[in-house]
Order: C-alpha cells, then sequence, then structure tokens
C-alpha cells in the first residue's frame, strides 16, 4: 500500500528522531508520495505572548534540528516539504494532518508507563483519538 501523503511527526530528540525517520525509509516511498517533516515546538497557552520558545536543554538546538531535517529531506526519495509550529504539540498535529489532506500521521513514542504517561501526557495516545487519519506508532526500542 502507497500512501500519497504523511505527517511524519518529529520531536528535537535524538533518540526519537532516528527510529522515526528509519520506520519511515522502509514505506513504499515514491515520486508521488509527499512527506512533510514536521516539529512542534511545545508552548503552553499562557506562553504564546513569548518571543523565543524555551527548549528542553538535552534536546537539539532548533537550528540544529532543522540542518537535520533538511538532510532527511534531501535524502528521501520523494516529495517533502518541512513545518515547524508552535503551539500544543497534539492539536498541531492534527491539524497539519487535515490541512494536506494526510492518509497517514507518523509518530514517535517516548514509552512512558504508569505516573510519567499520567503527569506528562501521551502526544501519541491523543493523535491517535483526535486524527482522522491512520496513525503509524513507531516505539523506541
Amino acid at each position: 500500500m502507497a500512501f500519497k501523503t504523511i505527517i511524519v511527526a518529529l520531536s528535537n530528540s535524538q533518540s526519537d528522531l532516528e527510529p522515526v525517520i528509519q520506520a519511515l525509509t522502509e514505506f513504499n516511498l515514491t515520486l508521488e508520495t509527499k512527506v512533510i517533516l514536521s516539529h512542534v515546538v511545545a508552548m503552553e497557552k499562557s506562553d504564546l505572548e513569548v518571543d523565543k520558545p524555551q527548549l528542553d536543554s538535552e534536546k537539539i538546538s532548533l537550528g540544529e534540528f532543522e540542518k537535520q531535517l533538511k538532510y532527511y529531506q534531501e535524502e528521501l526519495p520523494c516529495q517533502t516539504e518541512i513545518e515547524i509550529v508552535i503551539g500544543d504539540p497534539t492539536e498541531e498535529i492534527v491539524r497539519l494532518s487535515n490541512f494536506y489532506g494526510a492518509d497517514l500521521i507518523m509518530i514517535g513514542s517516548r514509552g512512558l508507563k504508569g505516573i510519567n504517561r499520567i503527569l506528562q501526557g501521551s502526544v501519541s495516545s491523543q493523535v491517535i483519538a483526535e486524527a482522522n487519519c491512520s496513525v503509524f506508532v513507531v516505539k523506541q526500542r
């Protein structure tokens, strides 16, 4: 099965990025396939007035992350676009999938369990519940 439009929701954490990109390359990507490499800079609604988003120190800087996305964009054998947006991750991923008419959303899973999952929430679970298309969740190994 070939997908026409795939939204690839990426975290700027190296341990999340590689497994999702690897899984993407295992799909049947053709010249007709359009892949949207997306990243949401998570912001709480009260923080939207801030000029620059604050990034977790364990994560790749946004500039370095954009360079990696451009590298993947050049390596993929299909049409690609990069979307970096600010907002609630679940809302923005679902919005992008609706905007582009995506057949599939690919997203990583941090594998949170128990109290951490309750406290931090699961973006992948929320996307599965709210998306209007299929969602492929890539678990960390």
